[in-house]
C-alpha cells in the first residue's frame, strides 16, 4: 500500500486526476447501449472520489 497524501496540493493533483478519469468514462459512455452496471460503475467512482474527499479533510483537521 502507498504512504497517505498529505501535502494539500498533491491531494488537489490526485482529485483532479481522478475526476478527469471519471469525466473521460463518463465522455465514452454510449447511452444508447449503456447498461444498468456502467451506471452503477460511474456511481461508485463518484463514491470513491468523495470518500478520497473527506480522508483528506479528516487529515488537514486532525
Amino acid at each position: 500500500m502507498s504512504n497517505p497524501i498529505t501535502d494539500k496540493q498533491q491531494q488537489v493533483v490526485y482529485l483532479r486526476e481522478r475526476l478527469e478519469m471519471f469525466l473521460e468514462v463518463l465522455d465514452a459512455i454510449d447511452p444508447e447501449t449503456t447498461e444498468l452496471e456502467d451506471i452503477d460503475r460511474l456511481i461508485q467512482m463518484m463514491d470513491d472520489l468523495e470518500d478520497k474527499m473527506d480522508q483528506f479533510n479528516a487529515r488537514e483537521d486532525a
